[in-house]
Formats: C-alpha cells, structure tokens, sequence
C-alpha cells in the first residue's frame, strides 16, 4: 500500500456510498439497542446476515461494499467473491474493519472513518454510554508535540506496557490482585488514560484522583514494582473496615472499592436518582436484576429490579442445596465451555441462579391479586446487562456451626454469552416468541475474559494472585510484584474466585 493510503477506495465512492456505508454500520456492525437489533432483523435483508457460501454466522463475517453478499474470512468464502465479481472492499462485521483484497490487508481512508465514529457514537448514545466515555483523541496541539518527541512509545502486540507489580505491603495481595483487574478493564482504562477526572473535593482524599494516578503510573513504561502506600491509606481511611494487616477479602475489596469511587465521583453528592448515576464506575459496573415473584394461585406476578455491582454464584459442595442443570454430563459444550462429565460450568451456575424457586408455606408473601398470604414463586433474571460483567463464586462458607473453604473446580468460558439468562429471553419463552437465530447475533449480550481473581490455601491462612489479559489471547499472572507469563490454559485451569467480563463491542484491544 502506498504511502497515501488505498487507492482503490475511490472506485467505491460513487453515487450514495456514504448512505450505503451508514446503513451497513447501523444495521450489522454498531447496533445499537438489543430491541433495534430486533426490529431490523424481522427484515428480509437482515436475515440474509449469515455466509452466504455455507451459511454460517461466525468465521469472521465480512460483508461486501458493492452487493449484497456476507461472506466468512477465514474460509475465505468472502475472498471468492470479491476475486469473481471484482468487488475489492469488505466490512468486518464485528469490529467494522474495512479490508481491501488488491492490498491483502485493512485500509484506512479518512472519510469512512468518520462514518464509522458517527454510527458508533449513535448506538452508544442508545445503549446510555455518553460521548464522555469514548477513547481519547490526540488535539492539532497534542499531535504536533508527538511528532516532536523522538522517545513516544508504540503499543505493539508484545508491548508490555500496562504490565506492573505491586508491592505488598503486608498482607495487601487481596488489595493488589483487584487493583490488577481494575487497571485492566478495556474502557475504564481508556476512561483515566484520557484525564476524564475533573476532581471537586477540596481535599486529597479523593479515592478516583489516586486511581487516575495509578493508571498513569501502570501505563507510564516503568517496569520496578509500584508502591500503593497511598491507595491502602485512603482505603484504610473510607473503609475502616479494612484497614489493619489482617488478611481480608478481595471480594469485599472490590465492592468497598466501588462503593468509595462511585461516591467521591458524585463529591458526596446523592444522584438526582439513587438507582441511576451517571459516574464512571455505575456506567461500567452497574446492572439491573429482576425479581419476579408469582402467586401460586392467581398467577399475579409482582416485578422488582435491583442494581448490582456482581452476581454471586452458589457452588456445589456447599451447604446451600445445589443439582447439576447441564444439558447432560456427555462432554457436551455449552456457551463455549469444556463440559466434562461430573464437572460444573459457570454456566450451571448461572443456570441455578436463574431457575424459578418456590418459596414455600414459611416465606408467605401477601398477593396483591388475591389480597391473601399466598406461597409463591421467585425466579431472578438480567434486566439491564453491566458493561463488566464480575461473578463472585462463593467458595468461603460462613455459618454458624461451618467456617470453611469450597474448592469445587467450575470451568468458565473466555466468551460468555448472557443472552439466555436476560428477562428478555424469558419473556420471549413464555409468549412462544423466543428464536435462537434472533439471539446468535445479539451481540450486546456476549462477553470477554479479561482478569481472573484466585485464591489459594486455606479460610484461615492464604494468599490472591490474579491473571489479567493484556493483549487479547496473552494473560499474564500477577502475584504481587512478579508478573510472568501465563497460558491460556493456565488461566482456564485456575480455579476462580472473581471472573471479570467485558462487553465484546466496547472493547478496544
């Protein structure tokens, strides 16, 4: 390719190629909502968004500029036509990509990407992720004192930027291995990198300053182990019940985390809506659970939703009554999961949490149809899916008469798709209207592995490491200030305390 650029772009822009370029961004690569996914997939030219060669929906499908034609990548299926009907440009349909077959790479041309941030802005404004949140730009100003500055660093695919340890500081590794899977979170992370924070506090005590801090000093290049003396002093200060060297919970951490960033976003100012604030933290980690409770009688069924900032997912080997919910145990794959005989999947716990439960005649509530105590029905769904994704599996079991650790092995997916757990997908059950074809493309709903939290030892005597993902398909393990090389099989093998994921289409790796 030469140095301006593809010259074969400009055969394209003919006629209405802007409106043709819009349609396919609006309609296949960025959205918008789950519901207008919906309504444009009941169209006839929607459903023809598989290979049109062997008709699948995967394999990297990239669509044709000039005709109406979806083809796969990796097979190749799309490289046929383009060389049969001399159609040089495609789309990719997953991360909008414009490939060009005469240059046998992807082409950047100035025009189509203005398009393309136009339509992704659209559908992020529909999904309520403001403008705010979008990856940082470089000003004229900014551009030209990068030109100057002969030590600017690249990111590359081996770039080990972002990489650090972290001292312990005395029983902290519960602190370090959340500050890991914090410092990674795709767009948090290009949310501090692009100096976002306007802080109002009048004092230094402001939790997100120090994190902001703490992004610029894991991204700054340097490679010895970072001191968090200031983070572990403001936790101690905002979360008294945390302060002390006494080992503690990294669960805990992170919900006491949250909880301080999400409030000295705000300056301890309450949201206009308690259950809807605009800050950083809640627009990434916030979601919606629905409580649905049914009377056994009438059928009334009454609606709740709560926010949440994770799920926590009962094990089996607790004291809580757990079955095993997989489509049998024959080495079957479910959601991207090894599925081995006799083992549990994070989807079986997903199932378990999502299934219907009778409450019984000792938890009577009183129906508002039958204006009685009725025995009832509850079952939780996902009304409102998180940008993260965390999964807490419960593996410390604390009761009155146990204290102990549960080291069951649950297998997770490195793509996890939260579809069949949506109120969505039950209520499109319940009314015969549910169709896997419609959800296969549901991309809103589908998820990435980016940092794994796991503990080992004992309830009394352990110690947090974490693997986060630097790259996509490179982890790494992080024990404290050691930071190594991992597998991903190591990470798939590990046996997973925290599980942090990240919406598909609002990454930038």
């Amino acid at each position: 390719m030469s140095p301006a650029g593809c010259s074969h772009v400009n055969g394209y822009k003919v006629d209405n190629w802007k409106q043709n370029l819009r349609v396919i961004y609006q309609c296949f690569v960025w959205s918008g909502t789950a519901e207008t996914r919906r309504r444009k997939l009941l169209s006839h030219f929607a459903k023809s968004c598989i290979c049109h060669t062997c008709g699948a929906h995967l394999n990297r499908l990239h669509s044709c500029l000039y005709c109406v034609f979806f083809g796969c990548f990796t097979k190749k299926h799309i490289h046929e036509h383009a060389k049969n009907k001399r159609h040089n440009l495609a789309i990719d349909l997953l991360y909008g990509g414009i490939y060009c077959f005469v240059c046998q790479d992807y082409i950047y041309d100035k025009d189509m990407e203005q398009i393309a941030k136009e339509e992704q802005r659209k559908s992020w404004k529909l999904q309520g992720i403001g403008e705010k949140y979008t990856t940082w730009e470089p000003t004229k100003r900014e551009l030209e004192l990068l030109r100057h500055n002969p030590k600017r660093r690249k990111i590359t695919t081996n770039c080990t930027i972002g990489l650090r340890g972290l001292i312990n500081l005395g029983n902290t590794c519960f602190m370090n291995c959340i500050v890991q899977a914090l410092t990674h979170t795709p767009l948090l992370r290009d949310f501090f990198l692009s100096d976002r924070h306007k802080c109002e506090m009048q004092s230094n005590s402001c939790l997100v300053c120090e994190m902001s801090q703490l992004f610029q000093e894991f991204y700054s290049g340097h490679r010895s182990p970072h001191i968090p003396f200031r983070l572990l002093h403001l936790v101690w200060t905002h979360a008294r019940h945390l302060a002390g060297y006494e080992q503690q919970d990294a669960h805990e951490f992170l919900i006491a985390a949250l909880d301080v960033l999400h409030r000295h976003y705000d300056n301890g100012k309450k949201a206009n809506n308690p259950n809807h604030c605009n800050c950083i933290i809640d627009q990434i980690f916030t979601g919606g659970l629905q409580s649905d409770v049914t009377c056994q009688v009438c059928h009334g069924v009454s609606t709740t939703i709560d926010p949440f900032w994770d799920i926590s997912l009962d094990l089996p080997g607790s004291s809580t009554p757990f079955w095993p919910l997989s489509p049998g145990g024959d080495g079957s794959t479910v959601n991207g999961e090894s599925h081995l005989s006799g083992s549990t999947t994070l989807t079986d716990c997903l199932r378990r949490f999502t299934r219907p439960e009778h409450l019984g005649s000792s938890a009577k509530i009183k129906c508002g149809g039958c204006h009685s105590y009725q025995e009832s029905t509850k079952q939780l769904t996902m009304k409102k899916l998180p940008i993260v994704a965390c999964f807490h599996l419960k593996r410390f079991e604390h009761s009155a008469k146990l204290r102990r650790k549960i080291t069951t092995y649950v297998s997770f997916p490195l793509e996890l798709d939260m579809t069949p757990f949506m109120a969505s997908s039950k209520e499109s059950r319940m009314n015969g209207q549910y169709q896997q074809t419609v959800d296969v493309l549901n991309n809103d709903n589908k998820y990435s592995l980016f940092a794994v939290v796991n503990h080992q030892g004992t309830l009394e005597s352990g110690h947090y490491t974490s693997f986060i993902r630097q790259h996509k398909d490179q982890w790494f393990k992080c024990d404290d200030a050691i930071i190594t090389k991992a597998s991903i099989k190591d990470v798939l093998d590990s046996e997973g305390y925290l599980l942090f994921y990240h919406k598909q289409f609002l990454e930038y790796e």
